[in-house]
């Protein structure tokens, strides 16, 4: 699903424009965006948490150069569902779309 069906999709089921819908979640994607980079973890109840990951460094290599480099600590961020998503995912899909053969 991408951004568009998901504006759609809501839309359709709430009754409110589309272009509200994707002022909204624009809205939140840059919400999150700002707090992560703040260093702000964000925790929405049932549905889960967007936090900040500090990434160890490491010895890396480069490949073209065959020569090891060394990547030094950083941040990313990621995403961990609340439990009850996980169950819900998991009671429900019993198949990828791209395992069964059919795109």
């Amino acid at each position: 699903m991408r951004k568009a069906d998901l504006v759609a999709s809501i839309s359709d089921k709430t009754g409110i424009a589309k272009v509200d819908v994707l002022v909204s979640l624009e809205s939140f994607f840059k919400e999150v965006k700002g707090s992560l980079a703040e260093g702000e973890n964000v925790y929405i109840r049932g549905f889960g948490s967007f936090i900040v990951k500090k990434r160890a460094k490491k010895i890396g290599r480069h490949i073209k150069e065959n020569k090891a480099i060394e990547i030094p600590e950083h941040f990313i961020p990621a995403f961990k569902p609340a439990k009850i998503f996980v169950e819900q995912v998991k009671d429900n899909v019993t198949a990828l779309p791209n395992e069964d053969g059919n795109d």
